[in-house]
């Protein structure tokens, strides 16, 4: 086992000194000039810039569009308290849009009994179908005890 150690130690050692030496820090030296003449890293600058541009634009698109929701909804809010205080004698052109809310609240009232009346013959049903289920069961019971007669008148 300690000759493993010491193949690996001596490996190690190789390796360190291998990359320390003269000709592959000189190589790396090089490849860094050379780079640098090509404009290789202004090239990776600039693109880096542009990726954290990209990315701070989308982050402050979608902080954007947050801010029109919330805008959206305030005005909404704007609209229902006018709305309240103004239902009974709109004004100039607000007296369509009234009009307007008003015969959407008598089509949703509408669409609301219907969804209510849907669900009593719903309810209706399921005790029809229940009062069913006891009518059966009577029927059963009722042949049960006509059975155990014609035994018992036949057993005598």
């Amino acid at each position: 086992m300690a000759d493993y150690k010491e193949i690996v130690g001596g490996l190690l050692s190789k390796a360190r000194d291998f990359a320390a030496s003269d000709s592959v820090t000189g190589a790396v030296e090089k490849v860094k000039e050379v780079a640098a003449g090509t404009g290789i890293p202004e090239v990776f600058e600039r693109g880096t810039q542009r990726a954290k541009s990209f990315s701070n634009a989308t982050k402050l698109t979608i902080d954007l569009n947050r801010d029109h929701k919330e805008l959206e909804r305030v005005f909404c809010e704007i609209g229902k308290l006018y709305y309240d205080q103004a239902r009974t004698a709109p004004e100039g052109f607000f007296a369509p849009l009234f009009e307007q809310v008003a015969a959407l609240q008598d089509t949703i009232a509408s669409r609301e009994a219907e969804i209510e009346a849907y669900k009593a013959s719903f309810e209706r049903a399921e005790k029809a179908v229940s009062s069913d289920e006891d009518l059966n069961t009577r029927i059963d019971d009722f042949e049960a005890i006509v059975s155990q007669t014609e035994n018992d008148g036949s057993s005598t």
